[in-house]
């Protein structure tokens, strides 16, 4: 059975954007040891223009072959002109606006987000999937997700996206892993405790 990841980046009071989701100031903190980990540990993750920009679109996925995200995290790559941000993976976006998928590698998910989730954790793969974000996703597929990667950067945001956008039901995960970077950022590793 493939595990559905959550790997996000949030701040450290628990917010993945600003009120209206922006999450540029994090940005700040993506520096040349954070990106050497990326490159090591989940290349994936990033971007096919970003892959392209640091040489490393030879790369072969490490950790997931597979990537969900909802309509606004999409948008963000749309508004930059990228139909298929993540074009190394199988690509799907959770939406019930968009009628017709921009890209052929994308496809969409208007209807049971969950069972689609469940259908994909039950091929076979070497591979996981990986939930980009954002939120409101995050919040339908809180019960599905068996991993949180959480980047943690130094910022306190006060209000804005929390990282599950759903009503509240405690969760145990338990914590496998902890790395500190000299810029302050945290990525913390958690299995769901079964």
């Amino acid at each position: 059975m493939r595990k559905l990841t959550y790997f996000i980046a949030c701040s450290i009071d628990g917010f993945i954007g600003d009120p209206h989701g922006d999450a540029e100031t994090m940005m700040a903190f993506v520096d040349e040891e954070f990106i050497a980990f990326l490159k090591e540990e989940y290349p994936e993750t990033i971007s096919a223009p970003g892959r392209k920009a640091l040489g490393i679109e030879h790369l072969e996925n490490r950790r997931f072959d597979t990537v969900i995200q909802g309509r606004a995290s999409y948008q963000v790559g749309l508004d930059a002109g990228l139909t298929s941000p993540y074009g190394h993976m199988r690509e799907f976006v959770a939406s019930r606006t968009l009628t017709e998928s921009p890209d052929p590698n994308v496809e969409l998910i208007a209807e049971d987000v969950v069972g689609r989730i469940r259908k994909l954790k039950a091929e076979e793969s070497g591979l996981d999937i990986w939930l980009c974000g954002g939120s409101q996703l995050a919040g339908q597929l809180a019960d599905e997700v068996d991993e949180l990667v959480i980047k943690t950067y130094p910022l306190v945001y006060g209000s804005g996206m929390p990282m599950f956008g759903s009503g509240f039901a405690a969760q145990e995960f338990t914590l496998e892993q902890v790395r500190a970077f000299a810029n302050g950022v945290l990525v913390r590793t958690y299995s769901r405790k079964r």
